[in-house]
């Protein structure tokens, strides 16, 4: 009876085992021999020519085979149809592959100014990310699309996730001109949000100062544009704009000596 009860337990085993591998053999994906519906890539390539440069897509970008590619992110990738035109973003990484091409070869046409003539890389734009953005593009399209505070919770989660990694410029000059841009709408209230926020964290920059009493000046609080003026040119004497604003501002107030 014990050994019965062996002899089962052993041939369960190797059916799970058996079929474990079996399920494995049909989920495991190889690079191809021949790659199919390769358009700007030379045709002739070998999968294991391909590999590289596929691979350097995604760290460039900081995406996975599903980014481009027709199939399910999480799923074996057995299971994606990587000839298949379907996702839209394969045709886009095709022009985009044109376009760099078309640029290494102007680069050529360039004297270098270096001992090494300079190369356009993917990541030379992207650094990570799928849409090589500035940061105040970036902001203005949160803005269109949710508004000033989705924008600005967006600024905060691109700071965290970005800082210090070269896919954003975090300096008072995004900032800066995503607050024009507001002001440029139109959008007093919206701008001055910035430019203090911009002014909170570069309490030093005389520009910024600058910013935040133009933005003052559109919205007709004197008091609060001349103390911005003021604190420009506190931090940068030579700045002949605040200057000549607080002079506006002095000529524009009455003379209690008139009345």
């Amino acid at each position: 009876m014990r050994r019965e009860v062996i002899v089962s337990l052993l041939l369960f085993l190797f059916f799970a085992v058996f079929s474990s591998l079996l399920v494995h053999a049909q989920d495991t994906w190889t690079w191809p021999e021949k790659p199919q519906n390769l358009k700007v890539l030379p045709k002739d390539w070998p999968g294991s020519r391909l590999r590289p440069v596929m691979v350097g897509f995604t760290r460039a970008l900081g995406v996975r085979c599903s980014y481009c590619h027709k199939g399910v992110e999480g799923k074996p990738l057995s299971t994606y149809d990587f000839a298949s035109d379907d996702n839209p973003n394969k045709n886009r990484a095709r022009e985009m592959l044109r376009m760099l091409n078309d640029i290494e070869e102007h680069l050529k046409k360039i004297e270098p100014s270096s001992d090494r003539r300079v190369n356009m890389w993917c990541h030379t734009c992207h650094h990570g990310r799928p849409r090589p953005t500035t940061l105040d593009e970036e902001l203005g399209e949160q803005y269109r699309k949710k508004g000033l505070q989705a924008a600005l919770d967006d600024y905060t989660d691109l700071k965290n996730k970005y800082y210090g990694r070269a896919a954003f410029d975090f300096g008072e000059g995004s900032l800066n001109v995503f607050g024009y841009s507001l002001l440029e709408n139109n959008d007093i209230a919206g701008a001055i949000q910035v430019f203090k926020l911009n002014a909170d964290m570069f309490p030093n920059s005389a520009n910024v100062w600058n910013s935040l009493a133009e933005g003052y000046v559109k919205a007709s609080d004197v008091r609060k544009a001349q103390e911005s003026y003021e604190k420009s040119l506190k931090l940068d004497p030579a700045n002949q704009s605040a200057k000549e604003a607080l002079e506006r501002i002095k000529d524009a107030q009455p003379n209690p000596k008139q009345k």
